[in-house]
C-alpha cells in the first residue's frame, strides 16, 4: 500500500556501473556445473570466459496520488442542534406550566370527569292491587335486546351478509321481521342500536344459547374463523310493566308508555307516587373498566309507593263479564258498567266493553283506551228523574200519594211532549209517575217547583247541582267530563221541560250511579273514591283521605224516594222488572233516552241504562249500566240494561256477604181512580 506521505524527488547524479552478480558456488571446487540448459558454468555464449550480468530488474511504478477528504468543523452544527433542542424543551415547559399553573384547576375537572362515571339507578315502579291486596298491575324484571353494529361489518365479523344472517337467526326468537333487524344491525357510523325493547328473561335466555351455539361454531378448532356471528348481540337489564289480568280493569289502571311514566289512567293519575326517585352511583374507571380500589359514590334508588284500590277483582270481573256480553248481543258501540258502596262511596267496579289489553297496545283500538265510564257525557235519559222527584218531594209539592193526571200530549213552550209510548190518559200517583217513568207526569211535578217556570227552573239546578251535575266527580282521573249543566237562565225553551226527565243535561256514569248512592246512603253525597291508600318502601299502608260528605236531601225524603223506587222493580205496573232479584228488595229506575252522536252531532240511537241499589230496606250495593246505541233487539233501558243489573248485583251481594231481606216492600199506590 502506497505511503501518504508525498514522494521525495530525487537529483540525477552520475550513472553507477550495474553491479555484477557473482557465479554461484558450485558443489566441487575448481569445475563449473552446468546449467539447466547443458551449458558449461562460468562462460557467456561467446565464449570469452565472463560472467553475464544479470538482468536488471524493472524499474517501480510510480506510487498513485492519494484524494485528500478534508471534514467541516463541528461546530455550527452542534448550535443548530442545541438551538432545536432547547426550543422542544421551551415548548414542554411552556406547556407543563399551562397544564400545572395556568388552567391546573380546569384539567382536574376534565380528568374527574372522564375518570368518574355516573349512572341513573332506576327505581322500581310500585304495584296496583285490588282492595284485598292482589296485584293488577306489577314491574318485572326484562331486557333490552341491543347491538353493536360494528361487529357486523364485514371487517370485523369476516362475512359479507352478516347483518343478515343475524337477523333471520334473531327473528323468530324477538318476533320482528329479518328485514327489519338486518337493517338495524347495518346502521352506519353507529356502535348502539336496540333491536327489541323489554324482552322476558326467557327471549334474552334464547338468544345467548344461539350465542353459545355459534361461539362453538366459530372456534379454530371447529373450522370456523374464530368470530361469534352473534357476538355483537348484547342486552341491557330493565323493567317490563305487566298487567296479569290483562283486559280486566284495564279503563281504570290505564297503561305506561316507553319511558315508563304513566300514559293513562291511575298510572298516569299516580304516576309520581308510583314512580318512586332514581337513584345515581358514580364510580372510577380505567379503559372501560370499574376500578374496584377506589370505591363508589352515590345515592340508592327509592322504589315507588304501592297503591291499593278499591275495586274488588271478582266483582269487576263480573261486571266486566256482563256488559261485554250485552254489549256484542246487542251491537251497540260501547257500555259501562260501575258498582259503588253505598255506606263509603268506594267505587268496587268500574268496567268498560269494548276495552284493551295494555300488555299489548299494539293491538288496541285507540277509541276503546281510554275509560268511557268517566269520560262519555251524555244524556242520562229517564234515570235523572230520581233528582226531579227528590227535590218535589224535598221541597213539599207533593207526595208519593199526590194524584197527577197525565194526557198522552203535553204541550209546553215550542214542543209538544209525549211518553214513550201512547197511552189513553193516565191516573197515576207520584210514586207511579216514577214507576212508569212518565216523562209528562215528571213535567207537571216539577213545575210546582216554584211560581213560575223561570222559579222551578232554579229550584231543580240546585238540586242538580247538590247531586253533582256538572262538576267533577272528586275522583280526579285524567280525561273525566263534569258533564254539562248550563245555568238556569240560559235553558232554551225547551230545556226548560225537557232536562226535569234526564234530556238537555249530560253526566258520566260514575255521576249517576253517585246520584243513587246518595238516595241509599240517606241523603248524604259521599264523593266517590277509587283509592284505598298506599303502601310506601317501608311496608306502612297510609290510608287515602277521608271522602268529602254532603247533604242534599233529608232523610226522610231518601227513604221515601227508596219506597217509592222499589215500585220500578217490584210492581207489574212498573218498567224494571227484570231487575228483580229473588229473596232482596230491589230499588231502580230505568233509563231510555235520545242519543247524540258524537260524529253526526245530532240525535240518533238511543242511550239505555238502569240504576240502583240493594237491599232496599238496608242498601249495601249500587249498580249502574248504561249501554249506548244498541242496534240490535230492544234499546229499553228495562230490557236490556236490567238483566246486567240483576247479574251484577246479585254476585256482588254474595261476594260481600250480604243477607237476604228479611221484609216485604211497601208497595206504594201507583194509579189512583178519579
Amino acid at each position: 500500500m502506497p505511503s501518504k506521505e508525498p514522494p521525495r524527488r530525487r537529483v540525477p547524479g552520475p550513472a553507477r556501473p550495474a553491479p555484477q552478480r557473482r557465479p554461484a558456488a558450485s558443489g566441487r571446487s575448481g569445475q563449473g556445473a552446468a546449467g539447466s540448459s547443458g551449458r558449461p558454468s562460468g562462460k557467456s555464449p561467446g565464449g570469452s570466459g565472463r560472467r553475464p550480468a544479470p538482468p536488471r530488474r524493472p524499474a517501480a511504478r510510480p506510487a498513485a496520488k492519494a484524494r485528500t477528504i478534508r471534514l467541516g468543523s463541528p461546530k455550527p452544527r452542534l448550535r443548530l442542534v442545541s438551538f432545536g433542542l432547547t426550543l422542544v424543551m421551551l415548548v414542554f415547559v411552556v406547556r407543563l406550566l399551562q397544564v400545572q399553573a395556568v388552567d391546573a384547576s380546569a384539567y382536574a375537572a376534565k380528568a374527574e370527569k372522564h375518570r368518574y362515571l355516573e349512572y341513573t339507578l332506576p327505581a322500581d315502579r310500585g304495584e296496583i292491587t285490588d282492595r284485598a291486596g292482589i296485584a293488577l298491575a306489577a314491574s318485572v324484571d326484562a331486557y333490552d335486546i341491543t347491538a353493536d353494529p360494528k361487529l357486523f361489518t364485514p371487517e370485523d365479523a369476516k362475512v359479507k351478509d352478516a347483518p343478515e344472517q343475524a337477523a333471520a337467526l334473531l327473528a323468530p326468537v324477538l318476533g320482528k321481521e329479518p328485514a327489519e333487524l338486518a337493517a338495524k344491525l347495518r346502521t352506519p357510523k353507529s356502535r348502539y342500536t336496540v333491536l327489541a325493547r323489554k324482552q322476558t328473561p326467557q327471549v334474552w335466555n334464547q338468544i345467548k344459547d344461539l350465542k353459545k351455539v355459534y361461539e362453538q361454531k366459530a372456534a379454530p378448532a371447529n373450522g370456523g374463523n374464530g368470530v361469534n356471528l352473534l357476538g355483537g348481540v348484547l342486552s341491557e337489564p330493565v323493567t317490563k310493566r305487566v298487567y296479569p289480568n290483562r283486559e280486566l280493569a284495564a279503563g281504570i289502571l290505564g297503561y305506561v308508555n316507553a319511558e315508563g311514566h304513566g300514559a293513562g289512567g291511575v298510572e298516569t293519575m299516580l304516576d309520581k307516587e308510583l314512580s318512586g326517585k332514581d337513584g345515581k352511583i358514580r364510580f372510577a374507571q380505567s379503559g372501560g373498566r370499574r376500578v374496584p380500589t377506589v370505591g363508589s359514590q352515590g345515592t340508592p334508588a327509592v322504589p315507588g309507593s304501592d297503591i291499593e284500590l278499591t275495586i274488588d277483582r271478582d266483582i269487576q270481573w263480573a261486571a266486566q263479564q256482563a256488559i261485554t256480553d250485552q254489549v256484542r248481543e246487542s251491537r251497540a258501540d260501547r257500555g259501562y258498567v260501575v258498582v259503588q258502596d253505598t255506606q263509603t262511596g268506594e267505587i268496587l267496579a268500574l268496567a268498560n266493553s269494548p276495552g284493551f289489553d295494555p300488555n299489548d297496545l299494539s293491538a288496541a283500538n285507540s277509541t276503546a283506551m281510554g275509560n268511557a265510564a268517566l269520560q262519555d257525557a251524555y244524556e242520562p235519559g229517564s234515570t235523572s228523574k230520581v233528582m226531579s222527584i227528590a227535590a218535589v218531594l224535598e221541597e213539599g209539592a207533593a207526595t208519593p200519594d199526590t194524584h197527577v193526571t197525565v194526557p198522552n200530549r203535553l204541550h209546553r213552550g215550542d214542543r209538544l211532549f209525549h211518553d214513550d209510548i201512547d197511552h189513553p190518559t193516565w191516573y197515576l200517583t207520584l210514586n207511579g209517575v216514577l214507576a212508569k217513568s212518565s216523562n209528562i207526569g215528571t213535567i207537571l211535578a216539577t213545575g210546582q217547583l216554584g211560581k213560575t217556570q223561570p222559579q222551578s227552573n232554579k229550584v231543580l239546578y240546585d238540586y242538580l247541582r247538590k247531586f253533582g251535575v256538572g262538576r267533577p266527580t272528586g275522583l280526579g282521573y285524567p280525561g273525566e267530563t263534569p258533564g254539562i249543566l248550563a245555568k238556569p237562565q240560559d235553558w232554551s225553551t225547551s230545556q226548560q221541560y225537557t232536562i226535569p226527565f234526564g234530556q238537555g243535561l249530560s253526566l258520566n256514569a260514575v255521576q249517576a250511579a253517585s246520584v243513587y248512592s246518595t238516595i241509599a246512603n240517606g241523603g248524604t253525597r259521599i264523593e266517590p273514591t277509587l283509592v284505598r291508600g298506599t303502601k310506601g318502601p317501608d311496608g306502612r299502608f297510609t290510608p287515602a283521605p277521608a271522602p268529602e260528605r254532603n247533604r242534599v236531601v233529608s232523610e226522610k225524603t231518601a227513604t221515601t224516594l227508596s219506597r217509592m223506587l222499589e215500585s220500578v222493580v217490584d210492581d207489574q205496573e212498573g218498567t224494571g222488572t227484570k231487575a228483580a232479584i229473588p229473596g232482596y228488595r230491589v230499588a231502580g229506575k230505568t233509563g231510555t233516552a235520545n242519543r247524540v252522536d258524537p260524529e253526526l252531532g245530532r240525535y240518533k240511537g238511543y242511550t239505555a241504562s238502569f240504576a240502583g241499589f240493594a237491599p232496599a230496606d238496608k242498601p249495601r250495593v249500587t249498580v249502574y249500566c248504561a249501554i249506548q246505541n244498541p242496534t240490535k233487539g230492544s234499546y229499553f233501558g228495562g230490557q236490556i240494561c236490567g238483566p246486567i243489573f240483576k247479574k251484577v248485583m246479585e254476585f256482588s251481594l254474595k261476594t260481600l256477604h250480604v243477607p237476604p231481606t228479611g221484609s216485604r216492600p211497601a208497595r206504594l199506590p201507583v194509579l189512583f181512580t178519579p
